[in-house]
């Protein structure tokens, strides 16, 4: 075959490729040979919609132009032919106009790091091409594919509300007193607060504005097609024309996968390092693509992408009479949930199916309703039912190798059918399922006897199964309790689970078999009644009714209260106004640089690194033979190479390059450098690496059984705690355990190095928070003075604390590429490698002890908590230390101990994560205070208030609490957030449903804010102010998405007193401002603004006497005044926090400068069948002092709170006995999605309370808000409470043990019952599970 053109257009832009490779990915193509690089790539598996592009091609099979959106991360380039791809850059720039969704998400604040931005811009566009006027459901649903890890959505959805047909933020519907619609009325309400954006200003949507189809495109939609072939380098792909021709290939290539939207075999040969030699493209065989309404059902082609088979099914329920399309709606349900639109739209029905995945969604479905799959090879064809039988072991099917799925046919209900489809993940949207399952049951006429019965499931063996040997016992049965006892237990014998199956959680899936089968007796009982069968059946108890409910989401509501400025401050003086982030406009129109988007050098290289495969070995022997083989290899890199020293990490006490031995799994070995970072993938798979195991040790408890930790222990610990114990009424003791956390920015770890030739000089490109560090640990490898290394960042796409310290792993490996080959080296990790190699958020296990009185107040604390810190310290001595300041989160207890030890593990060394440990310390805190209350009978809220510091007492680290707003922030959300009368609203809620419960909890939080360690608490500043005015600002901190930058700018613009336009921050970099303390702790606003000010308070004194001479003259003529009188327009400032300093071993001294306070109450609503919990309200009052800016503050402390919430709820860590990292990107791994946030989510920050100790009488903010989301787990823990009390017998004690995070797991299996009695499986003592809890 000889290769074909492969024709497409970007963009507008023709485009011809003469060498296609199908191994190329649009995203690879974009970025690399177009230099487009708005499109970003966040995870390389269509998980996180960073990379979204709209897709329009003219549909020959619905003769219309058809527009959709598509990750091009999973887009083969050779899939295009004749497509028109559309990219950020393409509808909007900063330097013509930006588009309404550009310019609507940047005014919003809807735009943080960026880095996400591009992709949520595309996939609105892409709905408003096709929807002008969409429903807030509409918008909602259009970014099930897209993640954000700083804003916590609420923004985005609110800027993009506006599109909406239905109404701005509430419908207006006038229940929510910051309704956009009422902006500008003098209603009392409004003047708490204007809004952080006004939607007057936005330029308005005008369809007929945006870019056309290209003609030469719509010109060609006649000719016929034909066969197509592209050949790379190690992949052929023919996209095939005819049915015919398809199946010929079939016989020619019987091994040759067929690829359609290539979901599945992009994601195998990316991480799964599969090759197929041969790809074949079914996408434009007319047969394949049909859609026919025929006597029994609907039958679709197998090509037919699942967003047609939705719209198709969708209107079908719409038309046709409801007993028709029960099966229609079960599968409808499943599409719901299924993925994003990106997916959907692309991946198709036949592929899904073909893939024969364990845990497909559509499976199950299809196989209960009894779907006729028609099968074709050459001369042949032939049509089966998907039965029991279709999938004969882990991802077969029946067909033969020269067969192709053809069609499948989706069958109509008839009357008595009833169907129903469950599914239960850790998240609602684009999640993987735990469980997934389709129930139908057939009734003879008239009657409840059933005629037939199927139970079908995902995620309960190596294949989708149905339970035939339960369903066959219950023909001519009639549905009624004793059925239920049958099938229920009958289920538990059949659907077994090994102790050891992969996936964990056997005892969670064996009781969701159940609770489904539960779920369904109920919604066919309700039906049965419907249709006046009631005689016959049992009658459905009112209180179990809401069980048989599908998860309804009300369309989100908000509020965000902040103060006004201050009448007669001058409108140019920007502090504390909700200024837009200054690179918002740029980040939404893909223009704003981040280190991966910096173009490409001329000779530059790719660098791979090459990892440990066990958690603790000797390495043996390294063989780069094979390596050496692929295309492109220059050199493999090992500890050999390095030319200063090997040895690094904050406390020498890690490698560069591993030596000898390994101690983690994804410890660095060595590195390959190739041309391009597809072959330095292969590359680095073919370095074959052999090993001698040594004993690893994994968890927290096998750390302490081995005594294996690092340095001694700490302790801090006040008053007799003897005494305490002896005197208190009751005592209670308990542990808990809080597991890790990925950073998960949506940008991985990216460094650039150009050697520059000669002294040893080099320069790097670096997304890092500490510039400072990256310079000295390459400084340190290379051997060289920290002078000759020059380290810019320009901003993260988020860090949270990922990109403190372990970013040095990725720059000096890079780095010492750079140095070897004489030329610049690039590497960006790849998302499963940067969640192997670059460590977490710590997981904490704590034992404690409380004592207290009958009346609540407690009296003696003991707490020993453990962290497990990985296979080197990095930062974990000072995660501990702040863990245990932070121990008694907000109460003030006279007699306390408390402990920390750091666990040595051979997990990857973990790290700082936004909060530091404290917000671990302060979970423990409140598990043990929840338990008080229980214990007493009281009240929790009644709790807590009692135990509550005052104005002036010391904390059990004696430091003296001033300015103590925390009771102010406590009231005032127990007033706003109504909380005595929605506790008695959740109370009568729990006595009306036995099956869904509700639970309402309200916590405090108290954040000590400095760095614990006293020197980092320093900051420079330099300014440069040029002849023509402008001003170029230059501070210590970098610009991660927490508006530091912009924040700055405003501070010198309030000190210049001159307009922010006339200033600008480029960058942060090593020979600018030196040895600048890494960007955390929450301070780089406070101690970087103190420097500007100092330093634009120097510009100011110098430039005084030409103010004096020229009163009225404009700011240009005084900076030309005194550059002519020679007078310098240079100045650095530079700070100190003063007072700091704290002693362990005489607990005295100063550790925080101040602390920032907040409050959050939480309402949830739990499903005790399936262990679903959703967010229905959150109230949060927050002191964040003056606030600088309070569209940024709103945004950290809604971010935090959301990311808080993945942590406590959602997002699991899951490692094999042999500490292998299971969850290694968002498909396993889930953050909090757009649906996952509180439905009405309201924040308020504090009125009237200046902090003097800080910049503008502002407040730190970035990491105190993350743990005011355990206010609901702790919502979870009351309605699980009242679960349980309901369901008495099998629950005899009232204090039960909940870990974190609270997933549907842990939710499920706390809420006992009948269903959870027949699901539990035994464990032998030799068994190995899936994972273990680390």
């Amino acid at each position: 075959m000889t290769a074909d053109e492969l024709v497409f257009f970007v963009n507008g832009k023709k485009v011809v490729e003469k060498n296609a490779d199908p191994e190329t990915t649009l995203l690879a193509y974009l970025r690399r040979k177009l230099g487009l690089c708005g499109t970003k790539l966040g995870c390389g598996e269509g998980g996180c919609g960073a990379c979204t592009v709209m897709l329009s091609k003219y549909d020959r099979f619905q003769n219309k132009i058809v527009h959709f959106s598509a990750n091009a991360c999973l887009a083969p380039i050779c899939s295009l032919h004749h497509v028109a791809v559309t990219t950020v850059e393409g509808i909007g720039s900063t330097k013509t106009r930006l588009h309404p969704v550009q310019e609507r998400i940047a005014k919003s604040h809807g735009s943080q790091c960026g880095f996400c931005t591009p992709g949520i811009v595309m996939s609105m566009y892409t709905l408003l091409r096709n929807q002008p006027e969409p429903t807030i459901e509409e918008i909602e649903d259009a970014f099930q594919g897209n993640l954000c890890r700083c804003t916590g959505y609420r923004p985005i959805l609110q800027g993009f509300r506006t599109f909406a047909k239905d109404g701005g933020c509430c419908g207006g519907k006038g229940n929510n007193p910051n309704c956009c619609k009422d902006q500008g009325k003098d209603d009392e309400q409004l003047t708490l607060s204007p809004s952080l954006f006004n939607p007057k200003e936005f330029s308005s949507l005008d369809p007929t504005q945006e870019p056309i189809f290209p003609p030469e495109l719509l010109r060609l939609k006649d000719t016929p097609r034909k066969q197509l072939c592209f050949e790379g380098e190690r992949v052929t792909w023919v996209q095939a024309a005819t049915l015919e021709g398809l199946l010929d290939l079939k016989v020619q290539h019987p091994d040759a996968k067929l690829v359609v939207g290539n979901t599945e075999i992009g994601i195998e040969m990316k991480f799964k390092n599969k090759l197929f030699p041969m790809l074949v493209c079914p996408a434009w065989v007319p047969e394949l693509n049909a859609v026919e309404h025929r006597q029994e059902g609907i039958c679709f082609g197998a090509a037919c992408p699942l967003i047609i088979v939705e719209k198709t099914l969708a209107d079908a329920v719409a038309e046709l009479p409801a007993h028709k399309t029960e099966v229609f709606q079960g599968v409808l349900e499943q599409l719901r949930w299924f993925a994003g639109k990106q997916i959907k739209s692309v991946a198709s029905i036949g592929g899904n199916i073909i893939t024969a995945s364990p845990i497909s969604d559509l499976n199950p479905v299809l196989m209960a309703a009894g779907a006729k799959m028609t099968l074709g090879s050459q001369g042949t064809r032939r049509t089966i039912c998907m039965d029991h039988n279709f999938f004969p072991g882990y991802r077969k099917t029946l067909l033969s190798p020269k067969e192709i799925l053809l069609s499948v046919e989706i069958p109509f209900s008839k009357k008595g059918e009833f169907f129903s489809a469950f599914k239960q993940a850790s998240r609602r949207e684009d999640d993987i399922a735990k469980v997934t399952c389709g129930m139908r049951v057939l009734f003879k006429p008239g009657s409840t006897e059933i005629e037939e019965l199927a139970i079908c499931y995902g995620g309960m063996a190596d294949r989708t199964v149905s339970a035939t040997r339960t369903t066959r016992r219950q023909l001519s049965k009639v549905w009624n309790e004793e059925l239920l006892q049958r099938v229920c237990a009958s289920l538990a014998e059949e659907m077994r689970l090994p102790p050891d199956a992969p996936g964990g959680m056997v005892d969670f899936r064996r009781t969701l078999a159940l609770s489904f089968f539960f779920k369904f007796y109920l919604t066919v009982l309700q039906k049965l009644g419907e249709a006046n069968l009631k005689d016959k059946c049992a009658k459905l108890d009112p209180t179990v009714a809401s069980a048989t409910l599908l998860f309804q989401k009300d369309p989100p509501a908000n509020v965000q209260l902040f103060q006004e400025v201050p009448k007669g401050q001058s409108e140019e003086d920007t502090v504390g106004r909700p200024l837009v982030h200054l690179s918002a406009p740029m980040q939404a129109s893909g223009e704003a640089v981040y280190c991966d988007d910096i173009p490409r050098h001329e000779k530059e290289l790719h660098l791979r690194l090459v990892t440990s495969t066990m958690a603790h070995a000797k390495i043996k022997s390294i063989d780069t033979s094979e390596a050496q083989k692929v295309p492109g290899f220059v050199s493999f890199l090992s500890a050999d190479d390095i030319p200063g020293s090997n040895e690094t990490g904050l406390s020498n006490d890690e490698t560069v390059f591993a030596k000898d031995e390994v101690t983690c799994v994804g410890h660095v070995i060595g590195a390959v450098v190739t041309d391009t970072p597809e072959h330095a993938q292969r590359a680095a798979q073919a370095v074959k690496i052999t090993y001698e195991a040594l004993p690893a040790i994994i968890t927290i408890k096998d750390a302490i059984k081995n005594k294996s930790f690092y340095g001694s222990e700490k302790k801090i610990e006040k008053g007799d705690l003897k005494k305490g114990f002896a005197e208190a009424d009751n005592v209670v003791s308990g542990e808990l355990y809080i597991g890790g956390q990925d950073h998960f920015y949506l940008e991985t770890h990216c460094t650039i190095a150009v050697p520059k030739g000669e002294a040893g000089e080099m320069e790097l490109f670096v997304s890092t928070q500490n510039t400072m560090k990256t310079q000295s640990s390459v400084a340190k490898m290379l051997g060289v003075p920290e002078n000759r290394i020059l380290v810019r960042v320009k901003r993260m796409g988020g860090g949270f604390g990922g990109k403190e310290t372990r970013s040095t792993i990725v720059s000096t490996a890079v780095a010492l590429a750079a140095y070897k080959t004489g030329r610049p080296v690039r590497c960006m990790l790849d998302r499963d490698e940067d969640m192997l190699i670059t460590g977490g958020r710590h997981p904490f296990l704590a034992r404690y002890k409380v004592g207290f009185m009958t009346t609540g107040k407690v009296v003696a604390l003991e707490v020993d908590h453990y962290s497990n810190a990985g296979n080197s310290q990095d930062l974990s001595q000072g995660i501990m230390d702040r863990a245990l300041f932070h121990m008694d989160n907000c109460y003030k207890i006279p007699n306390i101990r408390g402990t920390g030890r750091l666990c040595r593990t051979n997990l990857a060394s973990n790290t700082a994560f936004r909060g530091f440990g404290g917000p671990q310390a302060m979970l423990i805190a409140e598990n043990w205070i929840n338990d008080v209350a229980l214990t007493c009978g009281l009240p929790a809220e009644e709790v807590r208030r009692k135990n509550m510091y005052k104005e002036g007492d010391l904390t059990h680290f004696n430091q003296k609490l001033e300015g103590f707003t925390l009771p102010r922030c406590w009231e005032e959300c127990l007033e706003s957030s109504q909380y005595q009368a929605r506790k008695k609203e959740v109370e009568n809620f729990n006595k009306e449903n036995c099956w869904k419960k509700r639970g309402l909890c309200i916590i405090p939080t108290k954040f000590g804010i400095s760095f614990t360690v006293p020197h980092l608490n320093q900051a420079g500043a330099l300014v440069h102010v040029y002849t023509d005015g402008s001003v170029l600002l230059t501070h210590g901190g970098t610009e991660m998405g927490q508006g530091l930058h912009t924040k700055m700018v405003q501070v010198a613009s309030k000190v210049l007193n001159i307009p922010t336009s006339k200033i600008y921050i480029s960058e942060t970099s090593t020979n600018t401002v030196p040895n600048t303390s890494p960007t955390a702790a929450s301070v780089s606003t406070d101690i970087n603004g103190e420097a500007v000010q100092e330093a634009c308070q120097t510009i100011l004194k110098r430039l005084a006497p030409f103010k004096e001479k020229n009163p009225n003259g404009p700011w240009e003529h005084w900076v030309t005044d005194a550059y002519q009188e020679a007078v310098s327009l240079s100045a650095t400032g530079f700070y100190r926090t003063p007072d700091l300093g704290y002693s362990f071993e005489t607990n005295s001294g100063r550790p925080f400068h101040y602390f920032t306070y907040g409050v959050a109450c939480s309402e949830v609503e739990i499903d005790c069948l399936t262990g679903d919990h959703k967010a229905l309200r959150t109230d949060i009052v927050m002191d964040v002092g003056s606030s600088l800016n309070p569209a940024i503050d709103i945004g950290q402390v809604e971010g935090a709170f959301v990311q808080g919430l993945g942590l406590f709820t959602l997002e699991e860590l899951h490692y094999s006995p042999e500490g292998s990292l299971h969850t290694r990107g968002p498909s396993t791994y889930k953050i909090p999605a757009f649906g996952s946030i509180p439905t009405q989510f309201r924040v308020s920050l504090l009125r009237d309370c200046p902090n003097k100790k800080a910049i503008y009488s502002s407040k730190a903010v970035g990491e105190p808000p993350l743990f005011l989301a355990a206010s609901i787990f702790f919502a979870i823990k009351d309605a699980i409470l009242a679960a349980r009390a309901q369901h008495g017998k099998y629950n005899m004690n009232t204090l039960f043990h909940l870990d974190s995070p609270a997933t549907p797991e842990r939710i499920r299996n706390a809420c006992v019952d009948r269903f959870t009695a027949l699901g539990v499986t035994d464990v032998p003592d030799n068994c190995k599970p899936w994972s273990l809890r680390v």
